[in-house]
């Protein structure tokens, strides 16, 4: 390990003992471990990845995950440049020999990212979801080094196959998966970042462990999601504009088992499908679901492209920059194939939900 990144290490653990109790995750192929100081994080982050919980084996990705305060590494971080349609600070940067910490700018929470030590600290109980982010950015990163492709996607298997989900911020690719989840033959992939990989007849499609979070806007109107916020305040969201509602940020992490029943999340499936929306809440015009050929659309595919992050770390050792352009013609070499719809007219998940999924697969 060279010198600073030992160091950075060691002040982010800040001399804390680890607990004799480890998490250890299946992840398909890939076996993760989670070691903290905490019990107490330990016990959230097992009751959160219950799907995936395993027994001990030699782990392919280990992760520490210290609760302390939030760290002062003493370096000078860089803002990381955010993606179109996304503003205000979230993540920032420094680069060391070997290795880069990240730094959650709202939170303080500090990440080593390396090939040697993937360390996690500050209050990570309180922000828990940010330590959940880093511990599936491993996985990502390991998907990525063997071929997959990460698109910016949720994803829902239907009798064996799985339908993707894409969309411009804020189309509403969560509130319609979790609406097709109604439905018996429909099992969850996952909401936020689908992978892709070409297998020797379907590409594949493969989920992370996950779960959707969403906005009130998803909630109120869905009845299996209303026992995520008090009725009381259900009746003061129905009360607001629509445009006021759906610009609500609080997110409520959806537990698929517990809402939507047992079995009802895989991991992978061949992929049949992919679904665009392009939709607009002011539109007059009637939803209209249009076949489109991504190679002529590089308006769709750029719905679909997602960059791997701040977090990523190349084979070779280096570090993805946020302007970094993408390589188009390998998401559409995958996707070849592969039935692609567009989603064009007014907002209207009733009229999608409705639609026969067999459909839209090819």
């Amino acid at each position: 390990m060279k010198p600073e990144l030992d160091a950075l290490a060691t002040t982010l653990q800040g001399g804390e003992p680890l607990c004799a109790s480890e998490l250890h995750l299946a992840l398909e192929d890939c076996r993760l471990r989670v070691r903290s100081n905490s019990a107490e994080l330990l016990a959230t982050l097992r009751g959160y990845f219950s799907h995936v919980v395993a027994a001990p084996a030699r782990p392919d990705i280990d992760i520490i995950a210290i609760e302390r305060a939030a760290p002062e590494p003493g370096v000078e971080f860089i803002d990381w440049q955010r993606e179109p349609g996304k503003t205000g600070r979230k993540d920032s940067y420094a680069d060391i020999p070997g290795g880069r910490l990240i730094r959650k700018v709202r939170t303080g929470m500090v990440f080593l990212q390396s090939a040697g030590p993937r360390i996690a600290a500050g209050p990570c109980q309180q922000y828990d979801n940010q330590l959940i982010n880093f511990i599936n950015s491993q996985y990502m990163t390991w998907l990525q080094h063997r071929g997959w492709l990460i698109c910016h996607a949720a994803g829902l298997v239907y009798r064996g196959r799985c339908l993707g989900i894409a969309g411009f911020s804020g189309g509403g690719k969560s509130t319609l998966m979790l609406q097709l989840l109604d439905q018996k033959d429909v099992a969850y992939l996952t909401n936020d970042r689908l992978f892709i990989h070409a297998g020797d007849g379907p590409p594949l499609a493969r989920g992370i462990p996950k779960l959707p979070r969403v906005n009130p806007g998803t909630i109120v109107h869905n009845p299996r999601l209303q026992p995520l916020i008090p009725a009381a305040q259900r009746e003061h969201l129905l009360g607001l504009r629509s445009g006021e509602l759906w610009k609500l940020e609080q997110k409520y992490d959806v537990d698929i088992a517990r809402l939507y029943g047992p079995g009802r999340i895989v991991s992978e499936a061949p992929l049949g499908g992919f679904l665009i929306l392009n939709w607009r809440r002011d539109s007059n015009a009637a939803t209209a679901i249009t076949p489109v050929d991504l190679a002529t659309r590089p308006d769709l595919l750029a719905a679909v492209m997602k960059s791997p992050g701040p977090f990523y770390q190349h084979p070779d050792g280096t570090f993805q920059q946020d302007f970094a352009a993408f390589d188009h013609q390998a998401w559409l070499d995958v996707l070849q194939g592969v039935a692609v719809h567009e989603v064009t007219g007014r907002t209207d998940f009733n009229a999608l939900a409705g639609r026969s999924l067999e459909d839209l697969l090819a």
